[in-house]
């Protein structure tokens, strides 16, 4: 994030069609804090220059992320869990596969169909 191009111009605003820099991180920024209104996140970032709220953006993403981080790290951690879910989805997987298979064996006129 601090290396998302910016431009020099002072505030932050939404919207400009000269400054699509802006819109791209405010857009980001919206999109991690569900609930909030565009005008509730301009009225908190509207005076910032960029260096003030590229880190504020930057936090507002970590603690997006965090609970998806820790579910992921706890999955990781169950190794029989994890093999569990990888079984039955290639289980499940291998059923529409062969399904698939055997109907392009017959419309192919590979094998005959069946009775």
């Amino acid at each position: 994030i601090k290396k998302c191009k910016t431009d020099a111009e002072e505030g932050i605003e939404w919207d400009n069609p000269d400054r699509p820099e802006a819109t791209n991180l405010l857009s980001i920024y919206s999109a991690v804090q569900p609930g909030r209104s565009r005008e509730s996140i301009i009225e908190e970032v509207k005076d910032m220059s960029w260096g003030e709220f590229k880190p504020v953006l930057a936090d507002a993403v970590v603690a997006h992320l965090e609970p998806i981080q820790t579910e992921y790290a706890k999955i990781r951690e169950d190794e029989d869990y994890l093999m569990g879910v990888l079984r039955d989805g290639a289980d499940a997987a291998n059923g529409v596969a062969s399904y698939t298979l055997q109907a392009a064996r017959v419309a192919m006129g590979f094998v005959p169909p069946p009775k």
